[in-house]
C-alpha cells in the first residue's frame, strides 16, 4: 500500500518499540479537520517519547482516491506524521472501523488501550497516551494535557444536535435546486452556468459544501451559508457537512 511522509511502516515492527496512535480520516470530512489540532500536537509532544502517530486516509467521496489531491491536502493541513492511503478500505475493514474519524491507541505490546469514533474524548485519549508512555519509561516528564481547542471540546459540554450530513445524489430531496443538474456516482453535476443548490433547512454551527469540477480551484470542503452557484457547467456537488452548534 502507498504512504505519504514515510516510505513504509509495519505494525509488527512497531510492537515492542513504540506505542501507536492510529486515526482513520478523510481530507474531505470536516470532523477529520477538527480533530487535527490534537493529533498534530500529540505528534509533536510525544513523538520523541515513544508514540507513533499514523493517519489512515479512507476517502468518503470518489475524488478522494486521487493520490496527488490527498498529498496536497495533507500538506495544507500541516500533517507531518505518516499517512497510509487506503482507497479500497482494506485496512478499514481489517479494523472493522465504523466512521470518520476513528481513533485507536495501542500500547507497546500491541494491546488496544483506547478507541473512539468521531470528535471529542481528547482529554481521556491524551491521558491514555501518557499512561502507555509511562509504562515504556516511568521516568518521563510529561506535560499537562492540552486545553480544549474549542468550547465544544470541553469535557461534559452539552451541544445542540446538528443537522445530519447530506449525501448526494440520494439526498437530493433535502435540497432546493434551480437550473439543470444531472446525477453522478456520488454527486450532482450542474449542466449550465447559473444552476444553484442549497439545503432546504439546517441547524448547525457551520455548513460546508463538498465541491469539485469546473470552476473549483480546491476540491473538497467549502464553508459558506449553504448556497452553491455554478459559474459554469461541470460543477460537482457531493453533499453538505455540518458542525455542532454551541
Amino acid at each position: 500500500m502507498e504512504w505519504i511522509n514515510v516510505a513504509m511502516l509495519r505494525m509488527i515492527k512497531l510492537v515492542h518499540h513504540e506505542a501507536t496512535l492510529i486515526e482513520f480520516f478523510d481530507v474531505a470530512r470536516i470532523n477529520s479537520h477538527r480533530t487535527l489540532p490534537y493529533l498534530r500536537e500529540w505528534h509533536t509532544r510525544y513523538g520523541d517519547k515513544g508514540l507513533r502517530v499514523i493517519g489512515v486516509h479512507c476517502p468518503g467521496y470518489s475524488f478522494g482516491v486521487d493520490r496527488e489531491l490527498v498529498e496536497r491536502a495533507v500538506e495544507e493541513m500541516g500533517i507531518e506524521y505518516a499517512v497510509l492511503l487506503d482507497p479500497g478500505f482494506e485496512v478499514w475493514r481489517e479494523y472493522a472501523n465504523k466512521g470518520w474519524p476513528g481513533r485507536y491507541l495501542f500500547d507497546v505490546e500491541g494491546k488496544l488501550r483506547s478507541i473512539h469514533y468521531g470528535e471529542g474524548d481528547y482529554l481521556d485519549c491524551e491521558r491514555a497516551i501518557q499512561e502507555v508512555l509511562l509504562e515504556i519509561d516511568g521516568s518521563l516528564e510529561l506535560p499537562e494535557p492540552m486545553a480544549p481547542v474549542r468550547r465544544e471540546d470541553t469535557e461534559g459540554v452539552l451541544l445542540q444536535a446538528q443537522t445530519a450530513d447530506i449525501a448526494l445524489p440520494g439526498d437530493r430531496d433535502r435540497l432546493e435546486l434551480t437550473g439543470d443538474w444531472i446525477e453522478g456516482e456520488d454527486y450532482l453535476e450542474a449542466t449550465a452556468s447559473g444552476a444553484t443548490a442549497r439545503p432546504a433547512s439546517f441547524s448547525a454551527g457551520a455548513a460546508y459544501a463538498v465541491l469539485t469540477g469546473a470552476g473549483v480551484e480546491r476540491p473538497g470542503l467549502h464553508e459558506g451559508d449553504g448556497r452553491v452557484t455554478a459559474d459554469q457547467a461541470g460543477l460537482r456537488l457531493f453533499g453538505y457537512q455540518f458542525t455542532p452548534k454551541t
